[in-house]
């Protein structure tokens, strides 16, 4: 079911493998794209109907969510999702709050003061993936750091379904986050209206929100424009384990990550291979009973893969490679390897610990790095949601007392005009 790699050259053939899972940006998708843009920014509210007509087969008259479809949501959705809805609302708040900065200042005894100013984020632009698929959880994620940060304006687009109509549960967890209006837009074009504005649309700061390729090559072209938090590929986790693991445990969390995508990845790294085979067993055993058998089969066979080393080090080590987007430690005493990993998303530790904790319910961000971005990149948080300007104010008598180094160092850039701002405040003449 999942290929077992042993030595150390098919474990780097597959690892190659896992990064050429994203090189779908095709010249084909990425001219549609800038087509789609070009023709949204253009033609405003016109091309994006136009779009949607094409793509989803749907006529739009008021792109906008009313709020009588926002009431009816909350009458026909069940009991149980609201209230799983709002007990996430108040984990991933609790998480999130620790990571709000405060302003500071800065007073020397010289007079001069200094200091950086945290300013939120205007409008923002949240896409959600919709249209036969559902992610409420998405909402949460996205609008909720942009609400502690302090934005006061957050417009979401998501695709409609084949009746025009917006699934309740995605209506509910908006309202419930604090969503301050919703448009039945998806795909590139809803991309190119958030970032230049249209007619109903309007234009924001930043884009955040997973979505196709589409949306991820729009979102690419965008940048500059306007700010994206990232660009996420398909899902992937890689799971540690030591030979007390459970093969159970570890089969469903290899499938739970699997069943996103055909392109989705999940790596096992252990150091027995007798566990492995176990893992397999149970692979096989489960899926019969899950209902996104076929994706998870595809990803699976395609991109998925049981690495065998020789040490929980050389493990750890593998992992900080790859830098996976999810990464448990189902590993006695997983703590004492914390301190190890360098690269990952989001790191799960123990067996009660599962990833799908982490995207629903547990309250850190699943909107992660992918694709090996988790070198450089961090999950996303309120500081997304944020800009900084620093400010400085020097007195007559603290200026001078810099004057000389600055002049110095202006004409060495050949700035005149720079030394001479300085020297018309401190030349006595």
């Amino acid at each position: 079911m999942i290929k077992i790699y042993e030595d150390e050259r098919s474990i780097e053939q597959f690892l190659d493998l896992m990064k050429k899972r994203s090189e779908d940006d095709s010249k084909e998708a990425l001219e549609a794209v800038e087509n789609i843009i070009s023709l949204v920014r253009a033609e405003g509210d016109a091309s994006v109907r136009d779009f949607t007509e094409k793509f989803d087969g749907i006529s739009l008259g008021d792109m906008k969510v009313s709020e009588k479809e926002i009431e009816e949501a909350f009458e026909n959705v069940s009991t149980d999702i609201k209230a799983a809805l709002e007990k996430a609302i108040a984990n991933i708040e609790y998480f999130h709050r620790k990571q709000i900065r405060q302003s500071w200042i800065s007073t020397e005894e010289n007079g001069v003061m200094m200091g950086q100013k945290i300013i939120p984020l205007e409008k923002v632009g949240v896409y959600v993936p919709g249209g036969s698929a559902a992610y409420p959880s998405s909402v949460l994620m996205n609008v909720i750091p942009a609400k502690l940060a302090g934005v006061k304006n957050i417009v979401m687009v998501t695709p409609p379904r084949k009746d025009g109509s917006i699934d309740v549960n995605i209506l509910v967890a908006a309202k419930l986050a604090g969503v301050s209006e919703i448009y039945k837009v998806g795909g590139a074009q809803a991309i190119a209206a958030l970032a230049y504005g249209t007619e109903s649309i309007p234009k924001v700061d930043k884009i955040v929100g997973p979505g196709n390729i589409y949306v991820a090559l729009a979102k690419r072209v965008c940048y500059g424009k306007v700010d994206i938090d990232m660009i996420a590929g398909p899902s992937e986790i890689t799971i540690v384990c030591d030979d007390k693991a459970n093969p159970r445990f570890l089969a469903a969390d290899l499938m739970s990550q699997a069943e996103h995508d055909k392109l989705a990845s999940s790596v096992l790294i252990t150091t027995s291979k007798a566990l492995a085979e176990q893992v397999n067993d149970e692979i096989i055993k489960q899926l019969q009973n899950l209902s996104r058998k076929d994706i998870i089969e595809a990803s699976l066979k395609n991109y998925g893969g049981i690495l065998i080393v020789n040490s929980l080090g050389e493990a750890i080590d593998l992992s900080n490679t790859i830098a996976p987007e999810h990464l448990e430690l189902m590993i006695e005493n997983p703590l004492s390897y914390l301190g190890k990993v360098k690269n990952a998303g989001s790191i799960f530790l123990g067996q009660y610990s599962p990833e799908p904790l982490g995207d629903y319910m547990a309250g850190p961000n699943h909107v992660l790095p992918t694709n090996g971005t988790a070198r450089f990149f961090s999950p996303l948080s309120v500081d997304d949601f944020i800009k900084k300007s620093s400010y400085i104010y020097y007195t007559e008598d603290a200026l001078k007392a810099l004057s000389e180094s600055i002049m110095v160092l202006a004409k060495a850039e050949g700035l005149d005009a720079h030394g001479n701002s300085i020297r018309v405040r401190v030349d006595n003449e």
